[in-house]
């Protein structure tokens, strides 16, 4: 009776293991590479072998240069993910029509650069739920990505982000952009560690308008199509 009360139990939590593992993985999307376990993810880049990378801009400033950008993009015919500040969005309405009019996907990054791990999960939920009304009322749209300002984030914030509909994005590329104003450095680093799936962050900066000129070029050259984040998870 103890060992068939055992068998039961081992083939319940291996069940149980399963299905959390399925959970995971619905909600993180195929080939999602992601931290924590459970419901809470945060995805930094996906598994594959297709040789597809995402560019994901977050504004907060930079205005002078979003535009600059989007005809650089459609140019280009590259398709990317802005993440904007909600104290941004609420004053550039005419830039994000634009950019959703271009195909470009539009995500959530807070209302005003607060750090997620430095305040109350409640402020947090206002901080994303400000931006999401702000960002839902100019398109028509309400965004489903979250990026965590600076990249700061704990279990709580992705509970958080995760009960509002969002899930939590990072990214597997960092250009450094807002720190060094130096353009060979951010072709560089992005070219010397592009893989397929990755997610590319950047900021709208004079030094990475110029980078990406010919960091595009490359990009294209070995064999690379551009997707939007959404586009990679396939939601």
């Amino acid at each position: 009776m103890k060992q068939k009360l055992k068998e039961v139990l081992t083939v319940n939590t291996v069940l149980a293991a399963v299905l959390v593992l399925l959970a995971v993985a619905a909600f993180a999307g195929p080939g999602a590479v992601s931290v924590f376990s459970g419901e809470e993810t945060a995805i930094y880049n996906i598994e594959t072998e297709e040789k597809v990378v995402a560019f994901m801009v977050n504004v907060y400033w930079g205005t002078e240069y979003v535009q600059p950008y989007l005809e650089l993009f459609k140019q280009e015919g590259v398709k990317v993910t802005f993440f904007l500040g909600g104290i941004w969005a609420k004053d550039n309405a005419q830039l994000i029509k634009a950019m959703q009019a271009d195909g470009h996907e539009i995500g959530n990054h807070g209302y005003n650069h607060k750090l997620p791990t430095h305040i109350s999960s409640d402020e947090t939920r206002k901080e994303i739920s400000t931006t999401d009304t702000i960002i839902t009322e100019i398109t028509g749209t309400k965004p489903k990505l979250y990026a965590p300002p600076a990249g700061d984030f704990n279990k709580e914030t992705l509970k958080t982000a995760r009960s509002l509909g969002y899930k939590t994005i990072m990214w597997s590329i960092d250009t450094i952009d807002w720190r060094d104003k130096d353009t060979e450095k951010i072709q560089n680093r992005v070219m010397k560690n592009l893989k397929p799936g990755a997610f590319v962050l950047m900021h709208p900066t004079a030094n990475t308008l110029e980078a990406l000129k010919s960091m595009i070029s490359q990009i294209k050259e070995q064999g690379y199509t551009f997707k939007t984040v959404s586009e990679m998870l396939e939601i």
